[in-house]
């Protein structure tokens, strides 16, 4: 691990108990609604201990039904609302209690029926908001620097091991999880939900999902320079999260 701050246990008790096969994975330990990160032993790179955030209570009842006009995008709202709500939180565990609420509101179950795959489940939506919700501790810094980098950033990789998914379903949790690109109203959903983690979702891939991206940004980010510290950093990380799948003989 890449680390320039002082590394203290993270620790956050959750509305609902997570998957104990996140065990599996170095650093995370899960107890029911109960999970516990060593830094030292989770993060690739660790680099930034502070998070911009926004209480979710805060979006929920300023910016969720909010509206653009001809003069404000959704864009311009959710950058708007950033700057007068955002606040610096260094308490990691506090991060992950934020961007549990963002992903149970983003990935909720009455998404099933307009989702077009008819074996995608209730299941697989709960295997999304947990896995997102540890996405949520990645950094990257406003000149494109990626500063925070865990196992979730390389997201099919990480799903895959922790929950036994064949390459089939893999790609079907990937496409969803990357499905509001490609729908107008999950996209704005995800917009104002992803102030409450202080920017915007972005990703490295291009036409197809590689495992190259899953952070939020702030506002203003370099993506060039993002896109490029990207393409060389990713095989040996990835290598490392695959050497955790559990094998059946």
């Amino acid at each position: 691990m890449t680390t320039t701050v002082a590394t203290t246990t993270i620790t956050v008790e959750l509305p609902e108990a997570f998957d104990q096969r996140w065990n599996r994975l170095p650093g995370i330990t899960v107890d029911g609604k109960r999970i516990t990160i060593d830094p030292e032993a989770y993060f690739f790179r660790f680099e930034n201990s502070s998070w911009l955030v926004i209480d979710w209570e805060t979006v929920t009842s300023g910016l969720l039904h909010a509206e653009e006009t001809e003069e404000s995008a959704v864009e311009q709202l959710a950058l708007d609302f950033v700057k007068a709500h955002g606040r610096s939180a260094s308490d990691a565990g506090e991060v992950l209690a934020i961007a549990y609420q963002v992903y149970s509101y983003l990935f909720r179950d009455e998404h099933l029926a307009t989702l077009g795959l008819p074996n995608f489940t209730a299941d697989h939506l709960r295997m999304l908001r947990e896995a997102a919700t540890f996405m949520a501790l990645n950094k990257v810094e406003l000149d494109g620097h990626i500063s925070n980098v865990g196992p979730c950033w390389f997201f099919p990789s990480a799903t895959g091991v922790v929950f036994d998914l064949s390459e089939r379903d893999g790609q079907m949790l990937d496409e969803v999880y990357h499905g509001g690109w490609f729908n107008e109203h999950r996209r704005i959903e995800g917009i104002k939900a992803h102030t409450a983690l202080g920017g915007r979702l972005v990703h490295g891939c291009q036409s197809v999902p590689d495992q190259s991206g899953g952070v939020v940004a702030a506002y203003g980010t370099s993506m060039a320079n993002f896109a490029v510290e990207l393409a060389g950093m990713k095989d040996e990380w990835i290598q490392r999260v695959e050497s955790h799948r559990v094998t059946v003989a």
